[in-house]
């Protein structure tokens, strides 16, 4: 919790609280259905919680901002997400139920009421986003065509609409691919972890 505490030192009690009983949620979750590996159970709060939210220093979302994270796995970013912005509306997919079965199960725990869990595939959805979020679920430009016609015009941050990807590693030849406005932020620059070394956000919008 440290870490959490030492770049979001504003914390509401009710979001520290939240944030303190995530790890406890996940170790019981991970017993039944593996989300997250062993390993990373001991860095839980650097390489999941963290990590997540290196999203929010790129942008702080407007109320009623909707979200849509694709592929969410066990719920990252979109849980640490809810809980930093509860005005936002964040709906969270995967293909694979028993993950959405976890998510569903720590946001009834939390009392989050701004996340909506959704066992599909991202193609399936009608519904129209200001964002885009994934980590580490696919190449960008497949992303991009999953989620193609699900962006909302209007604009309502300090960013343009877009896609915002937590990515590792020499991404030049995967974004060369797609055919957007592209941006690296290294997360080194954010979080001071040798975990986050090679690691960054990285923002797709259309081009003017």
């Amino acid at each position: 919790m440290e870490e959490i505490t030492k770049y979001f030192p504003d914390l509401t009690e009710k979001q520290l609280n939240q944030f303190e009983r995530l790890k406890g949620l996940y170790e019981h979750w991970n017993a039944q259905i593996n989300v997250i590996s062993r390993k990373d159970m001991d860095e839980f709060y650097n390489r999941h919680v963290l990590h997540s939210l290196a999203i929010a220093k790129l942008v702080s979302f407007s109320p009623d901002t909707k979200l849509l994270d694709i592929g969410t796995g066990g719920g990252f970013p979109s849980i640490p997400l809810a809980i930093l912005f509860p005005k936002v509306k964040i709906t969270a997919v995967d293909s694979i139920g028993k993950k959405i079965k976890v998510v569903k199960a720590v946001a009834q725990e939390l009392e989050l009421r701004n996340i909506h869990a959704i066992h599909l595939r991202v193609e399936q959805l009608e519904e129209k986003f200001d964002f885009i979020l994934g980590r580490a679920v696919a190449r960008s430009q497949k992303l991009v065509e999953w989620a193609n016609g699900r962006m909302l015009k209007k604009e309502r941050n300090s960013i343009k609409n877009g896609f915002l990807l937590l990515k590792g590693g020499d991404l030049k030849e995967e974004l060369s691919e797609v055919k957007m406005f592209s941006k690296e932020y290294p997360i080194a620059s954010i979080f001071k972890d040798e975990f986050f070394e090679t690691k960054k956000v990285v923002y797709l919008t259309a081009k003017n």
